[in-house]
Order: C-alpha cells, then sequence, then structure tokens
C-alpha cells in the first residue's frame, strides 16, 4: 500500500521535473486529501526541492549516474524522509518508496531503491560526511551561489541561502489574502489616495491589486494572459488583456502605476525551490528585455506629478537597477534580502515624474 500523501508527493514532483510548479500542483492534487496526509506530501514535494543537491549528493554514492526520473524522484523521498522528517517511521519511507517505483512501471529497480534508502539509513544531518562543497551544503546551483557571493559578498549570499532551506513561512494580508509580507510593503509605496487613477501592468494572481482597491483607487488590471486575470475576478477593477512590452492602449494617463514585472523570482527560492534547478544565466538577459520594455511603456503612462513603482522578486542586478537606469529620473531605491529582512527577496525604485513634464517613455 501507498499512503495517498506520498502517492501525490511523487505525482507532483514527477511533474514539476517536467516544468510544472510545485505549488500549482499541490493545490490542485491535494484537494481531495485530509490535511494531515495534504501536510505531509507539501512538507515532501517542498523538502525535497530545497535539498535536492544535498539529496544527490548522498544518492550519488551509492547509485548510478543515470537514473530514470521515477527512480532519482522515489529515492529523493525515500531518503528526505529519513533525514528530515523524524516523524516519519523508517520503514514507512522506504517501503513505500520502493513501491511508489513499483507503481511507476519501474519493477526492476526496486532492489535498487531498497538497498540505497537501507544502506544510507536514517542518520541526522550533521552526522553524515562532510560535504563536497559549499553549493552542495546550501543546495544552491554553484553559478547562482557564485553571483550572489561577488554581489552581496560571502557572509550574506550564505545568510540568504541557508533562510532559502527552510519552509516558507505564511503571510495573510489585510485584504484577507495569503501574501507574503515582503510582497505586502510594495503598494504602500504608491501612496495611493481614494479616487486616484492606478495602472496595475502585471496584475495576476491580483494580490497587491486587491491592496490598491482596498485604498480607494480606480484601478485598471492588466495581464498578458485572460486565464491569469481570471483570478481577479470579484475584485472591483476593470481587466484588460495586453502584452505592457508593446505601446499601450490607453489614452488617459495614470496618477499611480505599479510595474511588478515577471522575473526569475531569485527572491523567492524558499517558496517556489524548483526555480533554482530551472534558472540559467542567459534568461537574465531575456528577462531584462521584457522588464525594460515593460518600464518604458509604463513611464508613457504617467501623468505629470504621478508616481510610480517598478519591482521584482528577484535578487539579480540585470533585473533591477540595469532596468531602471534605462529611464532616466530620480529613483528610489530599496531591497529585501531573505535572511536579513523577512518574507522574501524583493527589489522596489520609486520614480516621481516631474510636474509638467510628461512621461519619458515616448
Amino acid at each position: 500500500m501507498i499512503s495517498a500523501a506520498r502517492q501525490v508527493a511523487f505525482d507532483v514532483l514527477l511533474k514539476v521535473n517536467a516544468g510544472g510548479y510545485a505549488s500549482d500542483l499541490l493545490l490542485a492534487n491535494s484537494a481531495e486529501l485530509d490535511p494531515r496526509d495534504a501536510g505531509l506530501a507539501s512538507a515532501i514535494v517542498f523538502g525535497c526541492l530545497r535539498t535536492q543537491r544535498q539529496l544527490d549528493f548522498w544518492i550519488g554514492q551509492h547509485a548510478p549516474a543515470r537514473l530514470d526520473a521515477e527512480v532519482r524522484i522515489a529515492l529523493r523521498m525515500g531518503l528526505y524522509q529519513l533525514r528530515y522528517l523524524d516523524r516519519v517511521p523508517a520503514h514507512a519511507a522506504v517501503s513505500e518508496s520502493v513501491e511508489l517505483v513499483k507503481r511507476a512501471g519501474k519493477r526492476s529497480a526496486a532492489g535498487l531503491v531498497n538497498a540505497v534508502l537501507r544502506k544510507i539509513g536514517r542518520r541526522a544531518v550533521g552526522d553524515s560526511s562532510p560535504w563536497p562543497d559549499r553549493a552542495t551544503e546550501l543546495s544552491m546551483p554553484p553559478w547562482l551561489l557564485d553571483r550572489w557571493d561577488r554581489r552581496f559578498g560571502v557572509q550574506v549570499a550564505t545568510a540568504i541561502a541557508r533562510e532559502f532551506l527552510k519552509p516558507a513561512e505564511t503571510h495573510v494580508a489585510a485584504t484577507g489574502r495569503i501574501q507574503d509580507i515582503g510582497a505586502q510593503s510594495i503598494v504602500p509605496l504608491l501612496d495611493l489616495h481614494p479616487g486616484e487613477s492606478f495602472l496595475d501592468l502585471c496584475a495576476a494572481p491580483g494580490n497587491k491589486t486587491a491592496q490598491a482597491i482596498a485604498a480607494g483607487a480606480d484601478t485598471v488590471a492588466c495581464d498578458a494572459h485572460w486565464h491569469r486575470l481570471k483570478h481577479l475576478a470579484g475584485l472591483q477593477c476593470r481587466r484588460v488583456v495586453l502584452d505592457g512590452t508593446r505601446p499601450l492602449p490607453f489614452r488617459a494617463t495614470f496618477d499611480k502605476i505599479l510595474v511588478d514585472a515577471p522575473c526569475s523570482g531569485t527572491g523567492t527560492l524558499g517558496r517556489n525551490p524548483e526555480i533554482r534547478w530551472r534558472l540559467k544565466p542567459e534568461d537574465l538577459t531575456d528577462l531584462r528585455t521584457k522588464q525594460v520594455g515593460l518600464l518604458r511603456n509604463a513611464v508613457a503612462q504617467l501623468r505629470p506629478g504621478g508616481r510610480l513603482v517598478y519591482s521584482t522578486c528577484s535578487l539579480e542586478d540585470e533585473e533591477n537597477c540595469r532596468v531602471i537606469e534605462t529611464i532616466p529620473g530620480d529613483w528610489e531605491v530599496s531591497q529585501r534580502l531573505p535572511g536579513q529582512d523577512p518574507g522574501d527577496g524583493f527589489f522596489t525604485a520609486v520614480l516621481t515624474s516631474p510636474k509638467g513634464v510628461p512621461g519619458s517613455g515616448r
């Protein structure tokens, strides 16, 4: 028998391996589980993704380098439970990992999974042999850790990475939505007042839009995809599907504009741990091109004397300072760093357009 929690965790991790996102998949696949099973499934999925480099190091000491995805995921799940979940019986962690491999059609690998997990056994993480390198100890891609070392210094970079090894905290905004505490700090920078016109250029999933509406702003919410704007159903705003990297269709200018730009998400690796294993250095260049386009078009819609906030949940300079430097102005910049500030990592830049001077985007 395989518990419902472990079967869901296995299925979700397979889909994440194929390109899916853990949070969305868990939400969709855990609806029928009781809260205890849903909690275990979530703990296994996010735990395996956060500690993946550590788990693969241990597995690599006792198993072939080339393993089918189903076999590797079953090994990661079993090992994570043995090493990190003290309340899970060891026999359940091992036997159900073996059964998962069999059910996935990899029966020939069942003996390998059983032998590897029993050989590694249940030991405290600190009792294991020394890590081969710092990137493995922190379960981070070496290239990204090296970037943070250069950008923030080794001490701060280590603190950020260690924070991302912990489960992300859950925060509830005043609007009643679950929203990271760092994300909640962005909309107040707009200094919104009742009746002001407000453009949310990258609105989905709508948490920041809801904050702006609660402040009394006359809100237009935009996104490139209608299926994402559907999440804003019920909010008192006009919804517009558009590509913000192209000239915007609005004749009027806006008092306040938020560009919460799509980004790499490296400030959210505790909440979205799969990002660290997918992101490539060249992705940052592509993202920056889109972000610059979004910002230029947004500035063109800002009324004289209006205020614009550009924000990302990225820690990477290409997506932050190197984007806003393309728009002349007196930017007020701030950054939240995991390990130093509560919640996810965020970059924010505030621009107030001089009175009598139209937006400089066109």
